[in-house]
């Protein structure tokens, strides 16, 4: 049995999470609040929230957990003439931050690979979007003639981001997104993103589980660390991958 956490109450140990074999692999505590401040508590260490309508706050610390480094970034040759392409088009850009509102509603109505409905429920989108509010999280989003075609958002605590979730409105919108937020990881020294769940998709771009161990180690040596200062994204930034200077 998981525990109930009351208001505040810390975390339990992570390794006292429920284990491959059972119903809900990963699964660490259940209840307390959902505030910005607990998040923070909750990142650090690696937790996540994940619940469904109706549900109370669940929160999960997967073992293995789906990570990609960003030296790893599959760069498939299609993808490559995709950006490519996208940057001779006037009026395709990517921006960061410009509408994380309309990032996180349109990823709610996008469901996880493999899974009905959404995890983004509205107290998460609430208390997501004051989180964006006070620097924490951040949307890279694919602009197509004034519209938006697609993203991504999650979580920068340290040197360490968090993905959470991306949609794409046209093809490969939300992959161009992925591969300006790898650039920009690259730019400023965080070697790690976190993608949180296993799917066929995240291995095609180069992400790998890792174990919990392994995972929980590098985040002590990155979540201390100064993050960065600038939220933007530049043209020139996509020479951080190779053939897109």
């Amino acid at each position: 049995m998981i525990p109930w956490l009351e208001s505040d109450a810390p975390f339990p140990d992570t390794a006292q999470a429920l284990g491959e074999n059972s119903d809900a692999p990963g699964l660490l505590a259940a209840g307390g609040e959902l505030s910005t401040t607990r998040l923070e508590q909750a990142y650090r260490r690696g937790i996540f929230p994940w619940f469904s309508p109706g549900q109370p706050v669940l929160w999960w610390s997967t073992d293995p957990r789906m990570v990609l480094p960003v030296a790893d970034f599959k760069l498939s040759r299609s993808l490559r003439k995709t950006i490519q392409k996208f940057r001779r088009t006037p009026g395709c850009e990517v921006r960061v931050d410009s509408a994380f509102t309309d990032v996180i509603r349109a990823c709610a109505n996008t469901p996880r690979e493999g899974q009905d409905g959404t995890w983004i429920v509205s107290d998460i989108q609430k208390t997501y979007q004051q989180w964006h509010a006070q620097g924490r999280v951040h949307s890279f989003e694919t602009w197509v003639h004034g519209r938006l075609a697609g993203g991504l958002y999650g979580v920068s605590v340290g040197r360490m981001f968090y993905g959470e979730s991306m949609f794409a409105r046209q093809t490969d919108a939300s992959k161009i997104a992925l591969a300006a937020l790898v650039c920009f990881c690259r730019r400023h020294g965080i070697d790690v993103i976190d993608c949180q769940q296993q799917t066929a998709h995240l291995a095609s771009l180069g992400a790998r589980p890792w174990p919990r161990a392994r995972f929980e180690a590098h985040l002590r040596g990155v979540i201390d660390a100064s993050p960065p200062t600038e939220w933007s994204y530049d043209d020139s930034d996509w020479a951080a991958l190779d053939g897109l200077a």
